[in-house]
């Protein structure tokens, strides 16, 4: 099965975040690296990409036939999603083994599993 891993960043320091960044030790800036890498390299695993910032964000809806839009996210920016990557994994544990190993689930963050329906 397929599973798609959305990388809630939520209060985890990442290198687009120079202050929180910087908090973190050298050793500990070395080890998210290491992780992600680590992470990329697991059979079934297809690197997604990281998102920039959610100030970036431009929002769509279509109402009454018009298009209209909004600059930022939709969520409230504690929610927003980082980043993703594809698994492809025997089951939901695997898949839940993997998503523990992400840097942001264990530095504020969470990480949501969720199944791919293939049509």
């Amino acid at each position: 099965m397929k599973y798609m891993l959305l990388i809630h960043q939520g209060t985890t320091p990442t290198p687009q975040s120079p202050d929180e960044w910087a908090k973190l030790s050298e050793a500990e800036q070395k080890a998210v690296y290491a992780d992600y890498q680590a992470i990329n390299q697991t059979p079934g695993v297809t690197p997604g990409l990281g998102l920039d910032v959610p100030e970036t964000a431009t929002t769509v809806r279509v109402q009454d036939g018009k298009t209209l839009t909004t600059d930022g996210p939709f969520v409230e920016i504690k929610e927003s999603i980082g980043g993703y990557l594809l698994f492809e994994a025997d089951d939901l544990d695997a898949a839940i083994e993997l998503a523990s190993r992400i840097p942001a689930a264990r530095l504020g963050g969470a990480v949501e599993v969720r199944p791919i329906v293939e049509w």
